[in-house]
């Protein structure tokens, strides 16, 4: 199966970084808002435990995630987050998705629109892209934290589509269905994961001429540094020499 890229894995390193500074927790707490929004009860709302585990994995307090929950059920007033995605394709042509949640829609498309512009970048109109694009279940771990063998046979026998190898890291990829019994598989068999979400993979990946890697990757890194930004998804498959150069 195609489809992993290493902008994934260099997604979750920036995670890393932006949990010290707190700035994941907002992009968290509105997923945890929106997502609530069709229950409050985890138990019961896939997407809303998806969201809670995410945000307990970054060490989020109790008090922030049950006032987000409240927030999305109606119980504390907030203003209206909604949710808006953007498409369109990056300098090369690879293409790019970016899911936002916003309170001010006009707002949103406007500094979309200009990232893309100012980057070499320009927006595409709805399902352009997203056809190059399967939403699935993706969990990472670290190359050394298990075998191939034990990965298989854990990840398999809970539903796993495919793992795949990275060098540095693994992906178990799955439906979105499979994605609770994934994760508990691998917790049960003691196998640590760096990154665990449903999101968009794409059906297969390319890579972009070498004058247009640096400003891809500024153009990838701005849709993520801005505000409204949930995600960002791409077909761009990096080289190592570019993957080295952002450290």
């Amino acid at each position: 199966m195609s489809g992993h890229s290493k902008w994934h894995t260099i997604k979750h390193k920036k995670a890393a970084i932006d949990a010290k500074r707190g700035k994941i927790f907002t992009r968290l707490i509105k997923e945890i808002v929106i997502a609530a929004r069709n229950g409050g009860d985890p138990d019961m709302n896939p997407r809303l435990r998806t969201a809670i585990t995410a945000a307990k994995a970054v060490s989020m307090p109790a008090d922030n995630i049950k006032r987000a929950v409240m927030r999305g059920t109606g119980e504390l007033e907030g203003a209206t987050i909604e949710e808006v995605t953007y498409e369109g394709y990056g300098p090369g042509g690879a293409a790019i998705i970016v899911q936002c949640a916003t309170d001010n829609r006009v707002r949103t498309v406007s500094d979309v629109r200009h990232i893309f512009s100012k980057a070499g970048g320009n927006m595409g109109e709805p399902n352009s892209v997203a056809w190059m694009f399967d939403r699935k279940s993706q969990v990472l771990i670290e190359g050394d934290k298990t075998n191939e063998e034990q990965l298989m046979e854990v990840a398999l026998e809970a539903g796993a589509d495919d793992v795949q190898n990275h060098g540095d890291s693994w992906a178990v990829l799955s439906a979105p269905e499979a994605h609770d019994a994934i994760v508990a598989a691998l917790a049960k068999a003691n196998i640590p994961t760096m990154s665990a979400e449903v999101g968009l993979i794409p059906k297969n990946t390319m890579a972009v001429e070498s004058k247009n890697a640096a400003g891809m990757m500024r153009l990838l890194e701005q849709l993520e540094d801005y505000d409204d930004t949930q995600n960002v998804y791409t077909n761009y498959e990096p080289d190592e020499s570019t993957v080295e150069a952002m450290g």
